[in-house]
């Protein structure tokens, strides 16, 4: 069962996909209904401008409240399906109308907002087990060319303290050698280190030149 502070956790609300999405706004919040398993239970999720997401599912022929989807020990094929709907739609609307907000960095928010809006692609996250990695991929061949992590410093060699938005970023294998120097540009943490390299976005590098290298990588994921 997923829990609606969980799945919005380090999300932040784009206020602007709401009513192409399908809300109606109303007064200091937006809402939006759904009907769940065939029209049995109407589902309406309500969001304020700040962000902060609640939701209700209501049966439609008693008008009465419905919570065991959301009780965990309720079990049965019946509370199961509608529990996968609900969570569904929240899943949909949080896909929708929210965008990551793991990546706190100046840097990391640039690099965001460059391939959004030069390759139309969004920050991907895989790993339940690990929230703070997320990945970019091509939308032609799904082959990644970028990689986003959250990461303590001393773990890249660096002697101090603290954690860093990170890029892992495609390379040519003959260039590796001329770049990794262990200050501004490290072997790709968790990748192979042959073909990717690591980049902080803590402004050691300037953005620019991070922006071209991401452009390369992406060239580089065709294969």
């Amino acid at each position: 069962m997923i829990e609606i502070d969980t799945l919005f956790r380090n999300r932040k609300i784009r206020i602007g996909q709401l009513l192409p999405f399908g809300f109606s706004e109303s007064g200091d919040a937006y809402t939006y209904s759904t009907s769940l398993v065939d029209g049995q239970f109407e589902m309406t999720v309500t969001v304020t401008k700040k962000g902060k997401v609640s939701a209700e599912v209501i049966d439609s022929i008693s008008n009465e409240y419905y919570v065991l989807h959301r009780v965990p020990d309720a079990t049965g094929a019946f509370v199961g399906k509608v529990r996968e709907e609900y969570e569904g739609v929240l899943a949909t609307v949080a896909d929708a109308c929210f965008e990551s907000d793991v990546f706190k960095s100046e840097g990391a928010r640039r690099v965001i907002q460059y391939v959004r809006e030069k390759y139309r692609d969004e920050l991907q996250f895989l790993w339940k087990r690990f929230p703070n990695n997320a990945i970019f991929r091509r939308q032609d061949n799904a082959k990644w060319y970028a990689a986003l992590l959250i990461l303590q410093k001393q773990k890249l060699g660096l002697g101090e303290e603290g954690t860093v938005d990170i890029i892992d970023l495609r390379i040519r294998p003959e260039e590796i050698d001329d770049l990794v120097d262990g200050k501004k540009y490290f072997p790709g943490y968790h990748m192979n280190k042959k073909h990717w390299f690591t980049v902080c976005l803590d402004g050691s590098v300037p953005i620019e030149e991070i922006f071209r290298r991401t452009d390369a990588s992406f060239a580089l994921a065709t294969k």
